[in-house]
């Protein structure tokens, strides 16, 4: 049965940001409170985003995009060149849109990947709570069948988020749980379905496999589904995350990212690697352990969570 939810409100981003503020702000205030921009400036500005695991290819060309601003605006000041690195910053962040429930459809379709581990089932149930708190009606899919685990968590976060959840015994079709899935969401004329997949196929050739099946059966049940692919990153280890999506990316129509654990890492400049170097949006940040902890991602709050000046002489 739907229910309805007031979604509470969720940790706030700049409190999310506090381990990455800490560490990256912390160095970052010391930098700009030299009097002079000289070269070795710009070396340790360079140091200082590679260990906010910014990433080596996208801070190279944040520094230079920013050092070239400064000499052809003629910055003096510090303070001048932290807020060209701000705008610089910005500038990377893809323009993000929230999922487009169509209301022209008959059901928008949302196939959530990622490796085991990721915070995936987590994020699915997340998810579901948040769009049932908006009066949405949601149906949650527990198509990773290989762990009797997963599909016992997303039935367990199911309930409590007040989503409808279709699953099988463990060791069923993956293919066969989300045909039940759509034809009940089709059926109860629901607004969304979220399909919460396997994050254990270890080869590219296997993992490309079964996402074209799945593409396949949703496609034949849902006019042009799935509507959205999510890819879900562990934001705790960094640039590894990268590795993990670029293999996702060449096996699936990746149209955003669900970053989670951001609340627990020093590693939150990864997001600018992510829209730099991966090319996709991040849709969603996981900031905390409960339903309420996600939220749609905006870049200029994230932006300005991680300068927050007074929240960072505060933690320092």
């Amino acid at each position: 049965m739907f229910k309805a939810f007031k979604l509470k409100k969720s940790k706030d981003v700049k409190d999310s940001l506090s381990k990455t503020r800490g560490s990256f702000m912390g160095q970052l205030s010391g930098l700009f409170a030299a009097n002079e921009i000289d070269e070795e400036f710009w070396e340790d500005l360079e140091a200082i985003l590679i260990q906010a695991d910014v990433g080596v290819e996208t801070t190279l060309d944040l520094v230079e995009r920013v050092r070239n601003r400064a000499q052809q605006e003629r910055v003096k000041r510090t303070d001048d060149a932290r807020q060209i690195l701000k705008e610089e910053m910005r500038e990377l962040i893809i323009s993000n849109t929230p999922l487009q429930l169509d209301k022209k459809r008959l059901l928008t379709v949302v196939m959530i990947v990622g490796v085991n581990g990721s915070g995936k089932t987590t994020s699915a149930a997340k998810l579901a709570h948040y769009y049932v708190a908006q009066g949405k009606k949601v149906i949650l899919a527990a198509a990773d069948t290989f762990r009797a685990a997963a599909i016992e968590q997303l039935e367990i976060w199911g309930e409590r988020s007040g989503a409808t959840v279709i699953a099988h015994k463990p060791g069923a079709d993956p293919g066969a749980v989300i045909y039940d899935a759509l034809k009940s969401g089709l059926a109860r004329k629901a607004d969304l379905a979220l399909i919460d997949t396997a994050g254990r196929l270890h080869t590219k050739f296997n993992l490309m496999k079964e996402l074209e099946k799945l593409y396949s059966v949703t496609g034949k049940q849902v006019h042009q589904a799935p509507h959205e692919s999510l890819l879900v990153l562990d934001a705790t280890t960094g640039q590894n995350a990268l590795s993990q999506a670029r293999h996702f990316l060449d096996a699936a129509k990746i149209t955003g990212v669900v970053l989670t654990k951001l609340d627990g890492t020093a590693k939150g400049g990864v997001v600018f690697a992510i829209h730099k170097e991966l090319g996709v949006p991040v849709r969603f940040i996981g900031t905390g352990e409960t339903l309420d902890d996600i939220q749609p991602f905006d870049a200029d709050e994230f932006i300005e969570g991680l300068f927050s000046e007074k929240t960072m002489n505060s933690e320092q």
